[in-house]
């Protein structure tokens, strides 16, 4: 599909003969100066403006957050990305960031014009990067969540002060779940001091993904792990598996994640990409959202609704890396 910005043509340069006597009959006429000048700065608006098109010559641009495994959320963000361009008209291109801070990074730069972005994403995004939410995800029917710290059952640990000297696995430092609001429970707790986990735990890590944190608490490389609430029903299939992982601490309320627009987005693409993804949900896209994200579908979302995630990055003074 095309882009729907219009280019204004170019005039043919002026041949020099001609300028000379343009310029020579202006010089002889001051009444013409003012309506040619004006003439002139009214060509050159109508150019930039039409000059700078909506979105990019390929359409919109959604990157998605590395939340699971970048090859199959690769393979669903395309089919996501059909799905947008249909009911919108514009042709949308996903790609799936490197890390966390990548995608707030492509919101500054304004090479996304949109993103997937995990709650304390997108306060970091709004804040570095001026980015605007469009809509919340809804998830298991909520449009909250929660951060859970998990151990495994054989190891006997039952509370959070008994991960003192222990190793801990986060997500990145700028998720949610995944950090921050574990990182403010501990630090609440009396038990992690300077803002630096490493004065309680022996040894920190950062799994990069949900489901990579949780396969590594349950193969033993770590002894803890943060993650959301529901990720051990959704990363293990396994029965057995599920019972060998338990819970020691949870969060407050978390507002779900969502999709958040750059900078400088126009109004009229802004509201027909927000009515689009707000018609995409169950039944009809039930399956593909599963997929995705494991979500339902979208609720309007207001940035109002992350000042709690602004505060508990503000206590953390997390800044993307």
């Amino acid at each position: 599909m095309t882009s729907v910005g219009i280019r204004a043509s170019p005039a043919g340069p002026q041949p020099r003969d001609g300028l000379r006597r343009t310029l020579r009959a202006m010089v002889h006429s001051p009444p013409v100066i003012p309506r040619i000048l004006g003439l002139v700065a009214l060509c050159a608006l109508v150019s930039l403006g039409a000059a700078r098109p909506a979105f990019g010559a390929d359409g919109l641009h959604l990157v998605l957050t590395p939340s699971q495994k970048p090859t199959d959320l690769m393979a669903t963000g395309d089919e996501f990305g059909k799905v947008i361009a249909t009911r919108t008209g514009i042709p949308v291109r996903v790609t799936v960031a490197s890390d966390y801070a990548a995608v707030i990074e492509a919101l500054r730069n304004r090479t996304a014009d949109l993103a997937f972005v995990h709650p304390g994403g997108y306060v970091l995004a709004s804040r570095e990067a001026k980015a605007t939410i469009m809509v919340r995800n809804l998830w298991h029917g909520k449009s909250s969540f929660t951060s859970r710290i998990y151990v495994r059952r054989e190891s006997g640990l039952k509370t959070l002060e008994e991960l003192r000297g222990k190793t801990m696995a986060f997500i990145d430092p700028a998720s949610s779940s995944g950090y921050i609001y574990p990182m403010v429970l501990l630090i609440q707790r009396g038990l992690v001091k300077n803002r630096d986990p490493k004065t309680f735990f022996r040894e920190v890590v950062f799994a990069g993904a949900h489901d990579a944190g949780m396969r590594a608490l349950l193969n033993s490389h770590v002894d803890a792990l943060a993650s959301f609430d529901m990720a051990r029903e959704q990363y293990l299939s396994d029965p057995a598996e599920r019972e060998r992982i338990v819970v020691v601490a949870e969060t407050p309320e978390i507002p779900e994640a969502g999709i958040a627009a750059r900078d400088g987005l126009d109004a009229a693409t802004f509201a027909k990409v927000r009515a689009a993804l707000l018609q995409i949900r169950a039944p009809a896209y039930a399956a593909l959202l599963k997929r995705l994200y494991e979500i339902d579908g979208f609720a309007p979302a207001d940035d109002r609704d992350y000042d709690p995630v602004r505060a508990a990055i503000e206590l953390l003074g997390v800044r993307p890396r």
